[in-house]
């Protein structure tokens, strides 16, 4: 009985201190108070500028897992654009989505979605104008709106983008797995009895 009241009493060790390195963007920290740097087990953010490209690319992904996975389940619906696709076929003409989709396209609509997406990496979507945190793409436009908010209202905005893009990070590479090993992506549609969407 004597120890655990004498150990309750007994001063608290003092804590090490550790250097601990800061990198504000904006007022976001990738310092989390009371643990320490952030969570980096292969250690790769040695400095301020690693930690703004790694969180660019983050950003960056997030927004195109995001597009992707409403892009899936937008087709997985049915919904085709108008308009013919190369070898005078229709968008109506393509059943399914994801990679079903992909394998009835043929080489004149590949190239299409290549040089779309390298033209938007390579002149559309860059940072011209050195934004306000990594991802601002906005190059110096559509001030107005942002700068409306206060601090506390921009820092949720900014965690609610990187939290929805994680989580379609997940939800896309969930969909893209399914498919490839099953029938359906949607395995939650086929767990639950509802109608598949192709």
């Amino acid at each position: 009985m004597l120890a655990p009241s004498v150990s309750t009493y007994a001063p608290m060790p003092m804590a090490r201190s550790r250097p601990v390195v800061m990198a504000e963007t904006s007022g976001l920290s990738w310092y989390k108070p009371g643990e320490g740097a952030i969570f980096d087990p292969l250690k790769l953010v040695k400095t301020e500028a690693d930690f703004q490209r790694f969180r660019y690319a983050e950003v960056k992904h997030g927004r195109v897992a995001m597009l992707a996975v409403l892009g899936h389940v937008t087709a997985a619906s049915g919904a085709r654009w108008p308009g013919l696709l190369d070898g005078g076929r229709s968008f109506s003409e393509i059943k399914g989505s994801g990679y079903a989709a992909l394998e009835q396209c043929g080489f004149a609509t590949w190239a299409i979605i290549i040089t779309t997406v390298a033209f938007l990496e390579i002149r559309v979507m860059k940072e011209v104008v050195p934004g306000e945190f990594p991802g601002d793409l906005r190059n110096g436009l559509f001030k107005e709106g942002w700068d409306a908010y206060d601090e506390k209202t921009k820092k949720n905005k900014i965690n609610i983008e990187l939290n929805n893009g994680r989580a379609a990070m997940m939800g896309i590479t969930a969909l893209m797995v399914h498919e490839a090993i099953g029938p359906t992506p949607y395995v939650l549609n086929e767990a639950l009895g509802l109608p598949i969407p192709y």
